[in-house]
Formats: structure tokens, C-alpha cells, sequence
């Protein structure tokens, strides 16, 4: 699964670790994620990550 970063403050999610603090188990995918989930750093939505290259 890929690695999205938040283009905003740099925040990678990782597929492998999930989003624990906001309810998200690991080997949950970025397109698997919530559509109201935000980047838990910066509060950015999903539309301002991009796919690590």
C-alpha cells in the first residue's frame, strides 16, 4: 500500500501504522480512509495529500 504525504505540513500516513489517535487500524489505505478524515497534524483534508514518490 502506498504512502500518502499531507502537502501542507509534510505528514506521512502510513498505510502499516493506520491513524491510532483518530480511530484508524493499522493496514487501513489512504482511499479506505473516511472522506472527513483530516491530516492529524494540520487538520487538512484528504484532497491535500499526495502519493509519496
Amino acid at each position: 500500500m502506498d504512502k500518502y504525504v499531507c502537502s501542507v505540513c509534510d505528514y506521512v500516513y502510513d498505510p502499516e501504522a493506520g491513524d491510532p489517535d483518530n480511530d484508524v487500524s493499522s493496514g487501513t489505505s489512504f482511499e479506505a480512509l473516511p472522506d472527513d478524515w483530516t491530516c492529524p497534524d494540520c487538520g487538512a483534508g484528504k484532497e491535500e495529500f499526495e502519493k509519496e514518490s
